[in-house]
């Protein structure tokens, strides 16, 4: 693992000083689109299901529904973790509800999705970190809706292989798990979470199926500094990432960690540029970029890429 640099001027992420007054003008949330938003949250209702999209917030929701791309939040809508950026609940979740892959499934079937991101609450509750269900609405969605790629958006299962094992034997397009911040953080920022256990599960994905594409993201504003970010950038690369999302920390509600300060359009472009000179396949960089941000797009270009190397005329 890379050696962290010291860091300096960081303003701590508890600090009253380190909430801004005003988001600046560059961070312009998309005009939503009512009517097929409507219809898709009284699709998920009946089907008795979550998107991550509705529960984070998500800034893009209107542009990823309508271009055909939407991410499922399954094991049910509370976390046995509580981030300080996340806005989905935490505390005890109910049991585990193996009906859900189907009804995901039929739903996926029924938007006509082309890529579909698979993504969950942690259920550090079970060994297997609820694994199976990710395998098997992986199956599910290839057999109801054939042509539709799959991303699958994992905790990171406390570092269990045996748990990864389960999900990459379903071959997913992506095996996507966000370290969301640098290590320094992780103390008051994602308190049970552990870089290593991210770093077992990016490496690990890659050793059991060097096909499968790996995607990981961070985001900013939440009191690093800008060499902490190059050198996480540079770990997710040794690990064999492909596909890197940094996007701009925007705090949920005055309960949230705050946000120590905005990046400019011109440093995530900088940002961008240092992650294609690491060698990622692909970097989506921006102020309202998410993890599924472009994903369908991602998943396209890179496979149609790996078709061409492999099979030449």
């Amino acid at each position: 693992m890379t050696t962290r640099p010291p860091t300096r001027d960081r303003i701590p992420a508890s600090s009253p000083d380190a909430r801004p007054a005003r988001r600046p003008g560059w961070i312009r949330v998309p005009p939503t689109d009512h009517e097929t938003l409507q219809w898709l949250k009284s699709l998920m209702k009946q089907k008795t299901l979550h998107t991550v999209c509705e529960e984070a917030g998500c800034p893009n929701i209107s542009e990823c529904w309508g271009s055909g791309t939407a991410t499922f939040l399954m094991m049910g809508d509370v976390c046995t973790r509580a981030c300080r950026f996340c806005d989905v609940k935490h505390g005890r979740p109910a049991p585990l509800d193996w009906d859900e892959p189907e009804r995901v499934a039929q739903a996926v079937r029924a938007m006509q999705l082309k890529h579909a991101v698979i993504t969950s609450v942690n259920r550090d509750e079970r060994k297997d970190g609820g694994a199976p269900i990710f395998a098997m609405v992986i199956r599910r969605i290839r057999e109801l809706q054939p042509g539709c790629s799959v991303e699958v958006l994992i905790p990171d299962f406390k570092g269990s292989l045996e748990a990864l094992q389960i999900v990459m034997d379903a071959r997913p397009e992506i095996l996507n798990h966000n370290v969301e911040t640098v290590p320094s953080l992780y103390p008051t920022i994602q308190p049970q979470s552990r870089l290593e256990w991210s770093e077992a599960i990016l490496r690990g994905a890659k050793r059991m199926d060097p096909e499968v594409l790996t995607k990981s993201g961070i985001m900013l504003g939440l009191g690093e500094s800008m060499e902490e970010v190059r050198a996480v950038l540079r770990d997710l690369r040794e690990w064999g990432v492909d596909i890197l999302t940094i996007g701009q920390y925007l705090q949920p509600s005055r309960r949230h960690a705050p946000i120590a300060r905005y990046y400019t359009p011109q440093e995530f472009d900088e940002l961008k540029q240092f992650g294609l000179d690491l060698g990622f396949r692909w970097v989506e960089s921006g102020p309202l970029v998410r993890s599924s941000y472009h994903a369908a797009e991602q998943v396209r270009a890179l496979s149609a890429v790996h078709q061409s190397l492999s099979h030449p005329k």
